[in-house]
């Protein structure tokens, strides 16, 4: 008899977390790795915002959270959709989740039912696809490519919709490429989604403030589809709060009231203590998000520029988040004291046990060609890192 049931055992391991554990595996044998695979801020939380937490236990915020969370959150919440999105999304239509990937799950599991599909374009987060499938969806992706910014067109999610088709998500700042959408460019796609109505929209937002454009634009604005989009964020990039476990949506309310229903079975109402942390956040001034994100973009050039100058890799400039992309396909078929690189899974555990520097492969990302590399650390260690790479892939014939 099988013990563990079948939605576990064909569900995946994130594969960012995997390269994670396999890195401090090595690291307990004392080999001095360098891990480039977590997608998480090398700076401290803000101490402000660890006052407000601080404060907040002295004033016995230790009891259970309404399922959504604290009212005066989603109230300050609602007040940052305003203040940075143009956004109109009131109290009762936010929710409060332990991180944005429990608010994408709510959302998937409110809204999916076994057979619908869920367009996806690529590369996509890794967990957008095994909680599509958890929820008995089926997902349907769009190929992009390094030389288009792995950005869909309009016409590509044209032909993609189909009867069956109920949801579209994506990032923008997007997690794995860097890439961000244009007001011009969302809203073309916007325009595509109105016609088709059973269509919704999820829209995670999670890296809004590490944005290299200078302007961030949510689809939501779009008036047409305002009420099919769900807008997902949080406090763990912008304001390194990735411990605290904050995320947020903002949807029309009965979706919120869907996901609301849907948290309350599984965790009910997240951290009182990170709620008041998480307050103080999203009432600040977005300015004080710029020093870091401004120590992004220059961590940015450099490992761009130090990608480009190995043979064989491709690289396009990312705009926002805190990961590069590039391209290493070339290497495919070249070998290494007997061992053949075939697909970016094997560069990945190559550079891994050949230079100790952990990076992911894009196939968790829905790209066969490519790894990614998380730039969150300093630069120094990337400069090690890409040097490392570099003399690895020299050794391959």
């Amino acid at each position: 008899m099988k013990i563990i049931s079948e939605r576990i055992r064909t569900l995946n391991e994130s594969a960012t977390l995997a390269m994670a554990r396999k890195s401090r595996e090595l690291t307990a044998q004392g080999k001095d790795v360098i891990n480039l695979s977590l997608g998480e801020p090398d700076f401290n939380t803000p101490d402000f915002i660890k006052e407000a937490a601080i404060e907040a236990l002295k004033e016995n915020y230790t009891k259970y959270t309404p399922v959504n969370g604290y009212l005066d959150l989603r109230e300050a919440i609602s007040q940052k959709f305003k203040r940075d999105n143009n956004l109109h999304y009131t109290p009762d239509q936010i929710v409060v989740s332990t991180g944005a990937k429990q608010s994408i799950a709510n959302v998937v599991l409110s809204l999916i039912n076994p057979g619908d599909e869920v367009i996806i374009p690529t590369p996509f987060w890794v967990s957008y696809q095994q909680i599509v499938e958890l929820a008995g969806g089926s997902c349907k992706f769009i190929k992009t490519n390094l030389e288009n910014n792995f950005k869909i067109t309009p016409q590509q999610l044209s032909q993609s919709i189909s009867s069956k088709s109920k949801l579209i998500m994506f990032s923008s700042p997007c997690n794995p490429t860097g890439s961000v959408y244009s007001e011009d460019e969302l809203n073309a796609l916007a325009e595509v989604v109105a016609a088709h109505h059973q269509l919704m929209v999820l829209s995670d937002e999670i890296y809004e403030y590490i944005n290299f454009t200078g302007k961030h634009y949510s689809i939501a604005r779009h008036p047409k589809i305002y009420n099919r989009v769900i807008t997902v964020n949080g406090v763990s990039k912008g304001f390194a709060m990735t411990g605290w476990r904050i995320g947020y949506m903002g949807a029309s309310k009965e979706i919120a009231e869907a996901c609301t229903k849907t948290q309350g079975q599984f965790t009910s109402g997240t951290c009182s203590i990170a709620q008041k942390a998480a307050k103080a956040a999203i009432l600040a001034n977005p300015e004080i998000t710029t020093p870091m994100r401004q120590a992004f973009q220059k961590r940015r050039d450099l490992i761009v520029t130090l990608l480009k100058e190995i043979p064989g890799v491709k690289c396009n400039v990312p705009e926002g988040a805190f990961y590069v992309f590039p391209e290493i396909n070339s290497y495919f078929g070249k070998s290494y004291n007997g061992k053949t690189i075939n697909t970016a899974e094997d560069l990945s555990m190559y550079l891994l046990t050949e230079s100790l520097v952990a990076v992911v492969t894009g196939e968790a990302f829905g790209d066969n060609n490519c790894i990614r590399l998380s730039y969150a650390t300093s630069e120094e260690l990337i400069i090690k890192a890409v040097d490392r790479i570099k003399n690895a892939l020299q050794k391959l014939t």
